[in-house]
């Protein structure tokens, strides 16, 4: 039988900046865990594809070499690096599955070192500068979390972040937090006109999913401008902890930060028994939710 979970964890979540080299992003990145661990942290997560830039901006078949199996070499090195310092490392990955079949790919890795499982993205964007239906197969492995040594985690990625029944799904798996994963940014010749709406949005949406699903919530945003079309990306950061009642918790600004936030995952109960939205949810009448309209 497995002990229980403890009531407090506390999270560290990884805002940084991308370079144009795999290597150096993954010292970086093995350094700012170990600063977080040292902080405190026990469950770290980083952001979305963290080794690289992000090169879905254009549709290049070079970036395929960036590619790699998970589990794999870099999972066996994180994995080393959770066991070491004792954390639960989400780490974000560009995952060959095959020849010719790839996916964007979050492995979780236990404070033991061992290989817990993965999750796959779901949702895949193909707007300017986003082209990653060029690069990546939507997910099959489904929603899914992990019971991890501190926490029950659960795992979306990015554009999984806008779909309410992504976050529903998850939950219903038991996850206590919702880690999300993210590089988004703003296209820069839009970003005086609509920048400041969009990141709202961003976090709003978010924010529901905690408070729809009794869950805490915690985006992982990258920073800094990429090159690209249309002058490239600005990420804007932004990473934040949003509580069970949609109350944000810490939120990082706009530069290299690791957000240090503890929780008590006791709230998850009393908002899901304040707040009864599981326990009133109609399930037989949400049948049409599988149609893509209802005409």
């Amino acid at each position: 039988m497995s002990k229980p979970l403890p009531d407090r964890v506390t999270l560290g979540l990884v805002q940084m900046q991308m370079s144009a080299d795999p290597a150096d992003n993954l010292s970086r990145a093995i350094a700012r865990v170990r600063e977080a661990a040292a902080r405190g942290a026990q469950v770290v997560c980083l952001p979305e594809l963290f080794q690289s830039r992000y090169f879905c901006q254009t549709e290049d078949h070079e970036f395929f070499k960036l590619a790699e199996p998970i589990p794999g070499p870099g999972t066996v090195k994180l994995g080393k690096l959770a066991g070491e310092l004792g954390i639960v490392l989400i780490a974000s990955m560009f995952e060959k599955r095959a020849e010719g079949l790839y996916h964007n790919t979050t492995a979780v890795l236990d404070a033991d070192g061992g290989y817990l499982g993965k999750y796959r993205k779901m949702h895949i964007p193909d707007d300017p500068n986003y082209y990653e239906k060029f690069y990546f197969t939507p997910g099959d492995l489904g929603y899914r979390s992990w019971e991890t040594r501190f926490a029950r985690a659960g795992v979306l990625i990015c554009w999984d972040q806008w779909y309410p029944e992504a976050a529903r799904l998850t939950a219903l798996t038991g996850a206590q937090i919702l880690f999300y994963p993210t590089a988004i940014g703003w296209l820069i010749p839009e970003k005086a006109e609509y920048g400041a709406a969009q990141q709202a949005s961003w976090e709003t949406i978010q924010r529901s999913h905690a408070i729809a699903n009794g869950v805490f919530v915690a985006a992982v945003n990258r920073v800094g401008v990429e090159p690209g079309p249309n002058q490239g990306i600005e990420f804007w950061g932004g990473s934040f902890v949003a509580a069970p009642n949609g109350e944000i918790l810490a939120k990082a600004g706009a530069g290299e930060e690791i957000l240090i936030v503890p929780i008590d995952t006791r709230r998850v109960d009393f908002a899901r028994t304040h707040w009864p939205f599981l326990r009133d949810r109609r399930v037989e009448s949400y049948g049409d939710l599988t149609k893509r309209y209802i005409d």
